[in-house]
This record gives structure tokens, sequence and C-alpha cells, in this order.
């Protein structure tokens, strides 16, 4: 176990900013919520602790990182309070959304982490997702303790590549290990360069993503918007599938807010999952 030395700082946040409902957004599946108030954030080998102070105020502390790189994580160069008020009047429906969803944001994360736990999205809820995330981390990912906490980042290519097929089946990816063994080999080699998919207009980006084993359309948006930050690419899953049966006549909505279709899509599905789920535990 590494012990690290946390970097703190006093920062001010006054835009749309719940940390909550972007641990809850169902974007990311390591960030948590600790027990003495303050939320963890991983990606890739940077690692920040926010406590909230009031008033938009936070303590953040940081390692493997700087400031701007959480910056650009928490996209906190968009002004989302403006986006939802441009937003507004379209429909009742989405400006429901827009109320509810106060708060999230769309987070640029590390796209192999993207890869990796979108991979292993398919078919799981949420909560399994975050499970066997944290299995796979603990299994082979680096060890760290900060400041009394003890962390895992996550595994590197390199280190997945050392995981057997029963190691990989055992933190619980099923049928998915196959193509978290075929990702892991691609990146490890450099056949696979996540770094340089990163000058890719939107479309060859997401054509390239397709190429690989176990990536649908779906797995593909996901890791666009959440790991490259392509704001255009709005993921359609169940909820989001039924949301546009339900809400749309059918119709998909998204072409029609072009660089803010997964923006969007990130209100909408925030919106419709945590309805759904408090309109299930009444019954």
């Amino acid at each position: 176990m590494h012990t690290v030395s946390l970097t703190h700082q006093l920062v001010a946040i006054q835009d749309d900013f719940d940390l909550d409902k972007i641990i809850e957004s169902g974007q990311c599946f390591r960030p948590q919520k600790l027990s003495d108030g303050r939320y963890r954030f991983l990606s890739g080998s940077a690692l920040l602790y926010l406590t909230p102070l009031g008033d938009g105020q936070y303590d953040a502390a940081w390692y493997g990182s700087d400031r701007e790189y959480w910056v650009d994580y928490f996209d906190l160069g968009r002004n989302y309070a403006a986006l939802r008020c441009s937003l507004a009047g379209q429909s009742s429906y989405l400006d429901k959304s827009l109320d509810f969803g106060q708060g999230i944001r769309i987070l640029h994360q590390d796209p192999w982490e993207m890869l990796i736990t979108f991979l292993i999205s398919q078919r799981k809820s949420i909560p399994a997702i975050r499970t066997a995330v944290e299995h796979l981390a603990r299994c082979c990912g680096e060890p760290l303790s900060a400041e009394g906490d003890e962390v895992f980042l996550f595994p590197t290519p390199q280190q997945l590549c050392g995981l057997s097929e029963a190691q990989l089946m055992g933190c619980g990816l099923g049928y998915r290990t196959r193509y978290i063994q075929n990702a892991a080999a691609q990146a490890s080699s450099g056949t696979l360069d996540l770094g340089a998919l990163a000058a890719l207009p939107d479309d060859v980006l997401f054509s390239r993503l397709l190429e690989l084993d176990g990536v649908g359309k779906k797995v593909a948006n996901c890791v666009c918007l959440f790991g490259y930050g392509r704001t255009a690419m709005a993921p359609i899953d169940v909820w989001i599938q039924r949301l546009i049966d339900e809400e749309f006549g059918g119709r998909d909505p998204f072409p029609s807010y072009d660089q803010q279709a997964g923006i969007v899509q990130q209100y909408l599905f925030y919106y419709k999952r945590s309805t759904s789920r408090s309109v299930a535990h009444k019954k």
C-alpha cells in the first residue's frame, strides 16, 4: 500500500453542481460519498476528495493531477445554469428533467476506464456495475493510502493483461470477460491507442470504437460522451428508448439538440431512471 500526500486547496463553484446527483447520474461508477462527508473521485491515476463547506465552497484535495485536470473533469468551463435556461420551454417533460437534474454535469473521464466500465455495464444494473468495477480494481489496481482512506486505482491495460480468465470471471464479468481481455491486449500492445483517438472527429471516433469486440452503439456513444467529452453523442439504452417511446412518440429527439444532445440525454436519463424507481418503490 503506497501512502500518498494530498494537495489541499479551497475552491468555489457557483454554477449548478450537486455531488450526490453527479454520483447517481449513471455516467460514473467509482465516485463515492464517504462516511466522513467527503466525496471521493477517481479517474485513471488521479484521486480527488471534495468536502462541501457551504455556499459553493469546497475543500479540494488531490493526488496525481492538478487543479486544471479536475476543472476539465467536471466540465467547469461550461455554464450549466445558463444551459438549462436556454433549453427550457421546448417540452414539459424536458423542463421537468432540467429542474429535477439541476446540479448534474457531464464528467470528462478517463477513456480507458470508460471503455472497460461500459463494456462491463452491458445487461447489468448500476449497483452491479459498481461492484464488478470495484472488484476489478481491487484485483490488480495500484493500492493507495491517502489520509487514512485506502483506494485502488483503475487497472492499466498491462495490469489487466496479467489476470487470468478465471480471475476476471471472479470479478463478476461473465461473458464480458472476452471483451475485457481483447481490449486490454490491444491497448497494451498499442494496436488500440485511446489517446490518439481523441484527435478524431465524432463520426470517425464512433466508428473506430465500434470495431472493438463487444462494443455496440450504446457503449461507443457512452465512451465518446463520457470519455472524450463529445457532447453531440447521445447514448440510447433501455431507459432512454423507453422514454423516447413514451414521451416523444417514438421519435428520437436528440439530433435536434446538436452539440448539446449528450447533455440533454443525461438530464432525461437521470429523471426517467430516478422517477421510475421511485414509483416502483411505492408500489
